[in-house]
């Protein structure tokens, strides 16, 4: 039993370490902002007059992972992270640019071949994965919803975050999904490809997938149910 002396001095001993642990994990108050490290975003920020705003107001540190590099795109950093398998990145990044290599090269052979149109085909790879990303994402999905012992599969909105991630989970998905003749680079830039230009396995998912929850659209009101 402790007396109560000793219990003041534990109440005391807990409160500093509770206040010792919230100031280390909330090194910022709230109306700290976030840093905009992207030129793009500041020039955004500069035309709009919105950077005028920001002069007098405390801003984050950046992350170690946030470069203002002009060779750094975030999309890219997500698909290789996607890709990434058993803590192997540099594999990942190295199977990244060859899949940017071939699809650059396949791009330049369309525009060299006998019908090639310069303007009409894209030949950065960035801009071909920005397309595809676009392309691939799902603006609903089906939610099992219990209703009277029958589980119906409800069409739902989906949030822009899953949207993306199932996107990306598909490609990756139908890049793997190759003969045993055909590497990984080569098959995800033909995906990569076919899904920019609004067609392929993965947008007939994708397609699929509507097409069901357009099926399903009679128990859409059970979500409120």
């Amino acid at each position: 039993m402790l007396c109560r002396s000793q219990t003041g001095i534990c109440s005391v001993l807990l409160k500093l370490q509770n206040n010792f642990k919230n100031a280390c994990y909330s090194n910022y108050a709230p109306y700290f902002v976030d840093p905009v490290y992207k030129k793009h975003d500041l020039e955004e920020l500069t035309e709009s007059g919105e950077a005028d705003k920001l002069k007098h107001v405390p801003i984050k540190a950046a992350k170690n992972e946030h470069t203002s590099s002009v060779y750094h795109d975030t999309l890219t950093r997500k698909l290789i992270n996607y890709v990434l398998r058993k803590g192997k990145k540099d594999l990942a990044r190295d199977l990244i640019e060859k899949t940017y290599e071939n699809m650059k090269r396949i791009q330049l052979q369309k525009i060299n071949g006998p019908e090639g149109d310069k303007l009409s085909i894209e030949t950065n790879p960035v801009v071909i994965l920005e397309k595809a990303v676009e392309n691939c994402k799902p603006l609903l999905q089906l939610s099992p919803i219990k209703r009277g012992g029958v589980v119906y599969q409800v069409p739902v909105p989906i949030s822009a975050k899953r949207s993306e991630f199932l996107a990306f989970k598909w490609l990756v998905l139908a890049g793997k999904e190759k003969e045993r003749t055909i590497h990984f680079p080569e098959k995800m830039a033909w995906e990569l490809i076919d899904a920019s230009e609004n067609k392929g396995k993965v947008v007939k998912k994708k397609q699929d997938l509507h097409r069901q929850c357009e099926a399903n659209r009679a128990y859409a009101h059970y979500r409120w149910s």
